[in-house]
């Protein structure tokens, strides 16, 4: 959706879009790395990834305060699955899953942070 920004913030916007692919794209190999790891079969379809996202899919095409509230929503609700994760990873003594998701929520809430402030502007 990103792609479809315009307007007078395009460039600082495009570039932070840019930037979350290019945080978030690598932290899914990981994720899988760790699945893997674990003796499971990561997820590899976009089937497979939509029906276990928590984020919702945007089929329109919002303005970039719709773009960067979605951005936000999602990034919350990512730090609330990391959270809600982290305690059965803690439970199960797997230190390795549960540094992941404390990497992961720190991204997450950070951004969000960060997006909740451009909101304000």
């Amino acid at each position: 959706v990103h792609w479809n920004v315009s307007g007078p913030l395009f460039s600082r916007l495009h570039a932070m879009f840019m930037t979350q692919d290019t945080e978030l794209w690598p932290s899914l190999a990981e994720i899988a790395a760790r699945i893997r790891a674990l003796d499971h079969f990561a997820p590899g379809s976009g089937a497979q990834f939509a029906k276990l996202a928590s984020v919702r899919e945007e089929t329109g095409v919002p303005d970039w305060r719709g773009m960067v509230e979605q951005l936000v929503e999602g990034h919350d609700t990512c730090a609330r699955t990391a959270r809600r994760v982290f305690k059965v990873a803690d439970g199960a003594n797997d230190q390795p899953t549960a540094d992941l998701l404390t990497v992961r929520l720190n991204a997450h809430e950070k951004t969000a942070w960060m997006l909740r402030a451009l909101l304000k502007a």
